[in-house]
């Protein structure tokens, strides 16, 4: 199911390559099928187009720190922090902040 969800994503994004729904989808079914580098590729792309996309930054950075990435995840997070504040997502700021004190303790 998942090659198949990934597949009908990819048409989306052939017909709206600005699509963050699609790109952001693909990314997600790449971290389930064990393919960080590609997800990690996808998620750049997703906030190079959308810079506002708030759980991009959210889901690229628990994908970074699972690859053992924590400095760049850490930056991430700090984007999305600001993001989040921007939108005035509470939720996902709170989140993201959580996320960076258990990687960035003081």
């Amino acid at each position: 199911m998942t090659t198949e969800k990934l597949n009908s994503l990819r048409e989306i994004l052939t017909l709206d390559p600005t699509s963050s729904f699609a790109r952001y989808g693909i990314a997600m079914e790449l971290v389930s099928l064990g393919q960080i580098d590609e997800a990690l590729t996808e998620f750049d792309e997703l906030l190079r187009i959308d810079p506002e996309y708030t759980a991009g930054y959210f889901m690229s950075a628990q994908t970074l720190a699972s690859v053992d990435r924590k400095p760049e995840a850490i930056e991430r997070l700090k984007i999305g922090i600001g993001c989040a504040a921007r939108s005035g997502n509470k939720h996902a700021m709170s989140e993201m902040q959580a996320m960076l004190e258990e990687l960035n303790p003081a």
